[in-house]
């Protein structure tokens, strides 16, 4: 039977090329019609006494506005690699800065995030709503959502900043010594805790006017509803964008799943244990490519595409892989409107402190791995806050004599001196 399987597959795997696969993880709280929320179990239906549903969708149709926009972001600056990222862990961490801002860096956060139409109390609520909702999966899978705040010694934030962030994201909050080289251990070690040892650093330094640094970290682990077979896997051609090809161990499995296909792109869910968790994968087609794939990815059309997958038996031949990313967010978020909160000088974060502050650096970095039992990712989002170096102006006009010098400043040697009583003379 996998002979045969394999063999109808030959012509298929031409098609496959690592920037010719998109794949998608989404959490499989909301149905396939759309993003609307259902509550599938005794958790969630407890929980659903209690929350604004209305404002919890409209949160997570921001959330992945954003993430869709922040990826071809990525998109136009990546040179042919790999790309895997986290939209909820960026848009968690960023949230929680959101707390701080005020003035148009709020104004300007709020549009980068898709937050408007919806108050600071209602994004918090609906954060909080979320962890809870994705928290209450069932316990075959495994997603672990952990956020903390570190702050310098000697630096006062305003207790409801801290509290707020507390209160609605469980952040843990530590005070420490940032000048300590043990600091810099300290935070990468609560990272690579809290990621199942995936991902074991994010902070590479801290400067002498960095004065918070905000984390989010998410752990996944699910097993495959219908595992593949290992006897079933087989090195087979994976094409490279660039036409050329590499021998790669190709899963194949025979199944009913969820599967739609148009003129763009054929595309499977995968489902993990219990179905509340999906992948999706996305192979366009051959005369699409990739590049030509993203023109249609939106979250309007990705809304629309989710209700039009209908059950199939499908042959499926899927890569093993495994990837690390890392990337630094600063010019993809401006490009998405948020300049002035990357503006020492500008930027307003008067919610966190009396401190004049701005955001020096967004990192994010992701870990996953996708074989015949099932997935395990992880992914960790840093926003460093600054302190701006204190700067005094002064005025001085040269428009009277003066005295001048030229020094040698490595030796100290005085070159020259003189007077200037008049310019024209």
């Amino acid at each position: 039977m996998f002979k045969e399987l394999i063999n109808k597959f030959s012509p298929i795997s031409a098609k496959m090329s690592l920037g010719a696969i998109i794949l998608i993880v989404i959490l499989g709280v909301y149905n396939l019609p759309g993003s609307t929320i259902i509550l599938r179990n005794q958790k969630q239906h407890k929980l659903a006494q209690t929350v604004d549903t209305s404002t919890l969708n409209k949160l997570v149709n921001a959330n992945n506005k954003f993430g869709f926009q922040l990826f071809s972001e990525i998109q136009k600056s990546k040179s042919n690699e790999n790309v895997f990222i986290s939209p909820i862990s960026i848009a968690i961490a960023l949230s929680m800065t959101y707390n701080g801002a005020a003035g148009k860096t709020q104004e300007a956060m709020a549009k980068t995030l898709n937050f408007q139409g919806m108050s600071l109390e209602e994004i918090n609520q609906a954060n909080q709503d979320l962890g809870i909702l994705l928290n209450s999966l069932n316990p075959e899978i495994k997603l672990n959502i952990a956020n903390s705040i570190w702050t310098r010694k000697g630096i006062s934030f305003y207790p409801s900043f801290i509290q707020v962030n507390q209160d609605f994201y469980q952040s843990q909050v530590r005070e420490i010594d940032f000048d300590d080289p043990e600091s810099l251990k300290i935070i990468n070690n609560w990272v690579k805790d809290k990621t199942e040892g995936k991902i074991d650093q994010i902070i590479q330094k801290l400067e002498p006017e960095d004065v918070m640094v905000l984390l989010n970290a998410i752990y996944f682990q699910g097993n495959w509803e219908e595992q593949f077979s290992e006897y079933s896997t087989k090195d087979m051609p994976f094409y490279l964008a660039n036409g050329t090809q590499k021998q790669h161990p190709i899963m194949f499995q025979s199944s009913r799943h969820l599967y739609y296909e148009n003129q763009y792109f054929q595309a499977v869910s995968l489902p993990y244990k219990k179905g509340l968790v999906s992948m999706y994968i996305f192979l366009p087609r051959e005369q699409v490519s990739l590049e030509g794939f993203y023109q249609v990815l939106n979250q309007k059309n990705w809304e629309n595409w989710m209700k039009q997958f209908e059950s199939y038996e499908v042959n499926l031949g899927l890569p093993t892989f495994k990837n690390e990313y890392e990337v630094t967010l600063n010019n993809m978020l401006k490009s998405l409107g948020m300049q002035i909160a990357f503006q020492g000088g500008r930027a307003d974060f008067s919610g966190m402190s009396r401190e004049k502050l701005f955001i020096s650096e967004v990192k994010h970095k992701t870990f996953v791995e996708v074989n015949e039992t099932g997935t395990e990712a992880a992914a960790t989002t840093s926003v460093r806050i600054t302190l701006e170096s204190e700067v005094i102006t002064v005025d001085m006009l040269v428009n009277r004599p003066f005295f001048f010098a030229i020094r040698d400043n490595n030796s100290g040697t005085i070159l020259f001196m003189g007077e200037i009583t008049n310019p024209e003379n």
